[in-house]
């Protein structure tokens, strides 16, 4: 077995003829790291006539799309691997107002003041945010307490404390500043939470954020411009 460094490995047609593999994708809006899992379990079992075992490499939120890596066969032994790889992602934080899920999967259910808000002041904040750090994940997240997925805790209304992870931001730039909307892109370690930052970030500027996009570019060298997309596993296999 070798040891997979870049996404283009995906371009050779000859993955379609194996059963240990690395699928590398642009995940759709709304689609579920469930959903692409359960997608290549079913082309692949339809390929080689039997079970294969299958795993992801990273949850990705179902509102967000890009990279996402799907490893088959032997190579599922692999994932811890590409897990802790470094990721770059771009998306869009709305200011003044804030959500339970700290994205647009719940409404609004605050609003704050941004007048005071200048591009000068988000450029700055950003830069602050560059470097070593603890972060509590969202509630509405995958993260396991006492067994159960925060989120399970979250939809039944019940507050549970998460306890803060040591992360790292490596790049923080701000590419678009429209208040109350700003582009980001960001490069960070694993197990950070974009929408733990927009509601960090919206905190520093003395008012409140969300996610409104949310898109991963890179996976340590696996890029989205190289990646497929999920349709052509069915088209192949």
């Amino acid at each position: 077995m070798k040891v997979i460094h870049s996404a283009r490995f995906i371009i050779d047609e000859s993955i379609y003829q194996q059963e240990d593999n690395v699928f590398v994708f642009d995940k759709p809006y709304q689609c579920t790291s469930f959903d692409l899992v359960a997608k290549v379990k079913w082309a692949m079992k339809h390929k080689f006539g039997k079970k294969l075992k299958v795993g992801h490499a990273g949850t990705l939120d179902p509102l967000a799309t890009g990279v996402m890596i799907v490893c088959t066969g032997r190579y599922t032994k692999q994932i811890d691997q590409f897990q802790a790889r470094e990721k770059e992602y771009t998306g869009t934080f709305r200011l003044g107002e804030t959500t339970p899920s700290f994205d647009m999967e719940k409404p609004v259910d605050e609003t704050f003041p941004t007048e005071h808000i200048t591009e000068e002041m988000v450029r700055k904040v950003a830069a602050g945010f560059v470097g070593e750090q603890e972060q509590v994940p969202p509630q509405f997240s995958a993260v396991r307490i006492a067994g159960r997925r925060a989120f399970s805790y979250a939809r039944q209304g019940e507050d549970v404390e998460i306890k803060p992870r040591q992360i790292e931001i490596a790049e923080f730039e701000i590419t678009r500043c429209e208040l109350p909307e700003v582009d980001f892109r960001i490069v960070c370690s694993k197990g950070t939470y974009i929408r733990s930052i927009a509601r960090d970030f919206g905190l520093a500027l003395e008012s409140g954020a969300h996610l409104t996009a949310l898109r991963r570019t890179r996976v340590g060298d696996f890029k989205v411009e190289d990646a497929i997309v999920p349709q052509a596993v069915e088209d192949k296999l």
